[in-house]
């Protein structure tokens, strides 16, 4: 084998073995940002921001809880019939405002052999204006002894932009 074509074969090794390195470097990169988007879409099925000071001083206005769901991409992560008890903070979908609320339940009672919560915000007077089903309560706050995990602050953002 003459120089010359020995030269060729080990420049095309080399072309070869860059062109490897390239790909893997591709793929990881792939990889990454996919493993980012989906961390981010499991958080945000988890993430709720605050919108009022009605639960101060637990959490404020601009907060964001960590919740878990009813149906978080088709998984029941709780079961608001057995699983919400008096003292727990939950999301529900009120008759009497637009957008989720986020309070804790001070009372469960039966009504016609119905399970109903009774629920209030912290640093409201009185109790919320209706009865609440498990049927309306679509996330749970998460607690770490007896205190919500809490992001303070940080919502801010997203209350300026839907102009909350």
């Amino acid at each position: 084998m003459s120089k010359k074509h020995r030269r060729k074969q080990q420049k095309k090794k080399v072309q070869e073995s860059s062109k490897k390195q390239e790909n893997n470097s591709v793929i990881k990169e792939i990889a990454t940002y996919a493993i980012i988007l989906v961390v981010a879409v499991v958080l945000a099925a988890h993430l709720n921001v605050v919108v009022s000071g009605s639960m101060e001083p637990t959490f404020y206005r601009g907060d964001i809880v960590a919740t878990q769901g009813t149906n978080v991409y088709g998984i029941q992560e709780f079961n608001p019939e057995t699983d919400v008890n008096v003292g727990d903070i939950v999301i529900y979908h009120a008759k009497w405002y637009p957008e989720p609320v986020i309070h804790r339940v001070i009372n469960v009672t039966n009504v016609n052999g119905s399970k109903w919560f009774i629920i209030k915000g912290d640093n409201n007077k009185q109790e919320d204006p209706y009865l609440v089903s498990p049927g309306q309560v679509t996330g749970k706050v998460i607690e770490i002894g007896n205190i919500p995990v809490i992001i303070p602050k940080i919502g801010y953002i997203t209350l300026w932009f839907r102009g909350l």
